[in-house]
């Protein structure tokens, strides 16, 4: 028999939710706040109280077996009875909530009580709905009585109407589970390596474990992680596949892979997931559904056009699209539902770290998910990003003005809050003496303000329909809120409040310094995760910011790609320190002519500033003017990325040398095959530029391993040189030169840091040397 599980939440929502879909949930992302309401109510409410009952109920029908569960909130014993208590949360101002104030808050009460009388073999029950506002603490109850016989009608009459659904997701995951079970590797042979990786994948699921792994070019990450994350869940070990990745092209390949298994025979239902403001149908009108017609409405139409794709096997942006537009709903949102029923969810790191937008119909309570995290060395600085949040003071005087004409009451919060931020302004001048400081509590008053503000535009928002055309700025501004207070309520010892004027504008940052115990949080709401990478290295660095433990796994295979096809020099007798690069510019312009003369080729050349790269390119571009060259510029628009990797093409007739960004855009993720690239020089050890942020980082983890320089600086730079030099090697049949340029990458140091296939390093310290050490190359 199949087993098709489902929450009490999820089997109420699917049959019973309807009208309009409202603005980025709207008053639902207060879930600390919620929790330790809960928590008070359940504390408070004596010994005859049972808090958070587990309850599940197995409905049989032939060869299936429908599993719903769920946690009631409370179960009260009481002289009359049992009661199921259901705590709401709320900020709406209690006159506002009557007894229907939701029939899906009284149907999920419904279904816990059936379960619970069942269970407990009841004739009646009693259902309590208690409204907690989260501002004043106070209550509101609302009560009724159940017979058994009442409970069941409605319970098992949910159920006939999302059986149906039950039934297609059951001959759906047979059809799945046999497909995988018959699915052969997709190449005639593994990879070097390649077996290694996947078999430990594989274990990394089944023993419900977090692996990290080094996996050097070539070796075929996307289906060596891919393929036995699906084998493992033809056994059950994982109900969800999440291939997590921080830049499209990543995304492009995990499609490939899995579409070619497809074309193979594998079944499987893979979503890949879209940036709102690229699927927006209606991007001029705020996402109200006043205004906006794929809002309003949207519950109506949304399980009919879930029931129509899921004829679909593969739900791409055009797929999601065509479906949105045949049902008229919210593209977006509809992205997000149809994640429910994927097997495989190809997104952005965001969608499962990232507090402010993480998808909570999953995460809030965790589960047998599986995550794969591409690009893992990514995550660090993205991580910090995702756990940090800011203000600027600009932004609510504006606002500010713009209301004080049409409603006081949200004024008066706007001017509390541009009040408090003045505070800070003068709390950083008191501090520092100057226009940045640093502290490690958090700003208190500025969050009682924040909280205040939120507040109110929850209150308005739910009880105002007037337009105003301030309202979508208004939304912006209460998110914006949201997410410094959540963060505030996780700030502790590896967070500083970094106070800052810049320019006109006065920012307030709660930074996170380090990301590792939100990460091991949010990797805890899976069974399972793998996070791989070529250039994972140190490893020890890695699973200390990435949220490892003692106990995960760790692996590091070495390169497939035979050690003879890199010709890896090093010139140490070049300083690009900051104090010595301006005598260093017209060295660097020598030694690059000198790289590229022996073969008529394409040829990237990685600066660690736009400065540096600048006048570098200018003065190659005056004494080499029969070379072709192409430069980065700051902010290129996609078009102008894909003109430039465009001009790498293949059978180069003339020498193209193309000047890059360390760990920009072009320092990785790309793939130029072949003669498309003969070379990379690298100039710099990629250290991050000297700022008040890095010196942060680098005085926190002094205090903390001693090891201060090396995970603010020297980690990170080293990992865009490792990125760099991996865009020259990409196939077996790959040939190429890298030069890297400076003084440091003869320091124990650094050299203890290289990955094992540079052992063949060749050490030049003139252009003689070099001329000499590549020629030989190409002519052999």
């Amino acid at each position: 028999m199949t087993t098709i599980k489902v929450s009490v939440r999820n089997l109420v929502e699917f049959v019973l939710r309807h009208g309009d879909l409202q603005p980025g949930s709207i008053g639902a992302s207060r879930a600390q706040e919620g929790i330790k309401a809960h928590q008070y109510i359940q504390k408070i409410s004596g010994a005859e109280y049972m808090p958070e009952v587990m309850l599940s109920y197995n409905y049989l029908q032939e060869d299936l077996i429908l599993q719903i569960k769920g946690r009631a909130d409370g179960v009260i014993k009481k002289e009359s009875g049992e009661c199921i208590d259901e705590i709401k949360t709320t900020s709406l101002d209690l006159s506002h909530i009557d007894e229907t104030f939701s029939d899906l808050h009284w149907a999920q009460a419904q279904c816990y009580a059936f379960m619970y009388a069942t269970r407990e073999g009841l004739e009646t029950m009693e259902i309590q709905l208690t409204y907690f506002q989260l501002d004043t603490a106070q209550t509101k109850r609302f009560s009724k009585r159940f017979s058994w016989a009442e409970l069941s009608d409605f319970f098992l009459s949910l159920i006939e109407r999302y059986l149906m659904w039950a039934r297609q997701l059951q001959e759906w995951s047979v059809m799945r589970d046999a497909s995988i079970r018959l699915m052969l590797f997709p190449f005639r042979t593994y990879r070097p390596g390649q077996r290694e990786l996947a078999v430990a994948v594989y274990k990394t699921i089944q023993q419900s474990q977090k692996l990290f792994t080094q996996a050097p070019t070539g070796i075929g990450k996307t289906i060596g992680t891919l393929f036995p994350a699906l084998k493992a869940m033809a056994e059950g070990f994982t109900v969800q596949i999440f291939y997590l990745t921080a830049k499209t092209i990543t995304r492009t390949v995990a499609e490939k892979a899995i579409n070619d298994l497809q074309k193979d025979g594998l079944k499987i239902k893979r979503l890949t997931l879209t940036a709102k403001r690229k699927l927006c149908f209606l991007p001029e009108v705020a996402c109200l559904p006043e205004e906006c017609s794929f809002a309003k409405g949207y519950y109506d139409r949304a399980s009919a056009a879930v029931e129509d794709v899921f004829k679909e096997d593969a739900w791409t942006r055009q797929v999601i699209e065509e479906y949105a537009h045949k049902h008229s709903i919210c593209p977006f949102e509809f992205s997000l539902e149809l994640a429910n029923w994927a097997d495989v969810v190809i997104c952005d790191y965001n969608y499962v770290f990232d507090p402010r937008v993480y998808l909570r119909r999953f995460f809030l309570d965790g589960g047998e998910y599986t995550f794969l995290v591409d690009e893992a060395h990514n995550l660090v600085e993205r991580a910090r990003e995702m756990f940090s949040a800011e203000l600027g003071k600009e932004s609510w005087l504006k606002l500010r003005r713009l209301t004080k004409e049409d409603d006081l009451r949200l004024t008066k919060s706007l001017t509390k809050v541009n009040s408090a931020l003045i505070k800070e302004r003068k709390r950083c001048i008191e501090v520092s003496g100057s226009g940045a400081s640093v502290e490690k509590e958090p700003p208190t008053k500025l969050v009682q303000a924040l909280r205040n503000f939120v507040k109110e535009v929850e209150q308005f928002l739910k009880t105002n329909d007037q337009f105003f055309v301030w309202r979508e700025q208004l939304v912006e501004q209460y998110f914006l809120a949201l997410s410094f207070i959540r963060t505030a309520d996780s700030y502790d010892e590896r967070y500083v409040t970094y106070r800052q004027q810049v320019d006109v504008d006065f920012r307030v940052k709660l930074f996170c310094l380090d990301p590792s115990v939100r990460l091991k949080e949010a990797l805890g709401r899976g069974r399972a995760a793998v996070l791989f990478s070529a250039t994972l290295s140190p490893m020890e660095y890695f699973m200390n910011v990435l949220g490892g433990e003692e106990t995960s796994y760790k692996l590091k295979l070495t390169s497939p790609f035979p050690a003879a096809n890199l010709c890896l020099l090093i010139n140490d007798r070049i300083s690009t320190k900051f104090k010595q690069r301006t005598a260093s510019y017209d060295q660097v312009v020598e030694v690059i002519a000198t790289a590229i003369e022996h073969k008529a080729g394409n040829y990237l050349v990685y600066f660690p500033s736009y400065d540096y790269l600048d006048e570098v390119y200018l003065r190659f571009r005056e004494h080499y003017q029969q070379v072709r060259v192409i430069c980065q510029t700051s902010g290129m628009a996609e078009e102008k990325r894909e003109e430039f990797l465009a001009t790498f093409a293949t059978n180069p007739a003339q020498t193209l040398v193309g000047f890059a960004l360390m760990g920009g855009i072009f320092g990785e993720g790309i793939d130029l095959i072949g003669d498309r690239l003969s070379g990379a020089i690298v100039v710099g050890v990629g250290l991050p530029q000297i700022s008040m942020e890095r010196e942060i980082i680098r005085s926190y983890y002094e205090s903390r391993n001693g090891q201060g320089y090396e995970f603010a600086y020297m980690y990170p730079g080293l990992n865009k040189v490792l990125q760099a030099v991996g865009r020259v090697i990409r196939t077996e049949e790959d040939q190429g030169i890298v030069l890297l340029i400076d003084e440091r990458f003869s320091l124990t140091s650094y050299k203890k840091l290289f990955p094992e296939e540079w052992g063949m390093i060749r050490y030049v310290a003139n252009p003689g040397s070099i001329c000499k050490t590549i020629k030989s190359f190409w002519n052999n």
